[in-house]
């Protein structure tokens, strides 16, 4: 009794100290906001006035190739649609300049290249 006891304690210790590593997505690497969405990890980073969404699947950079996107921004009452597009290996960039205020909320939709539509929602702190 007591060994199946000293057995499920180091599962459970086990278990709880590697849940973090197990967990991905959840860093910011460009200084930007972080989302999961299936199973893929979206990072919302502006700078200069543009908006840039970093595409990764557990910590390997996520093609962008071939892919098409939209950003809808909600601040207040207003809706704002502005389209993106690929940049680099893994970044969906806008262009002109963006300016995201506390309280607005982005939504980016990307199509892949495999057709594959992903819906992710960011909230700007």
């Amino acid at each position: 009794m007591m060994k199946r006891f000293l057995t499920l304690i180091t599962m459970a210790i086990t278990l709880s100290a590697t849940g973090q590593v197990l967990a991905h997505g959840s860093k910011a690497n460009h200084g930007g906001i972080v989302q999961s969405a299936n199973d893929l990890s979206f990072e919302l980073a502006t700078r200069d006035g543009k908006v840039t969404i970093y595409v990764e699947d557990h910590d390997e950079e996520e093609s962008t190739a071939g892919a098409t996107g939209k950003l809808t921004i909600l601040s207040g009452t207003e809706k704002t649609e502005v389209l993106l597009e690929p940049s680099g290996i893994n970044k969906m960039v806008t262009r002109g300049e963006i300016k995201l205020s506390k309280g607005t909320k982005v939504i980016a939709s990307i199509t892949f290249a495999n057709k594959n539509t992903v819906n992710v929602r960011f909230a700007i702190k």
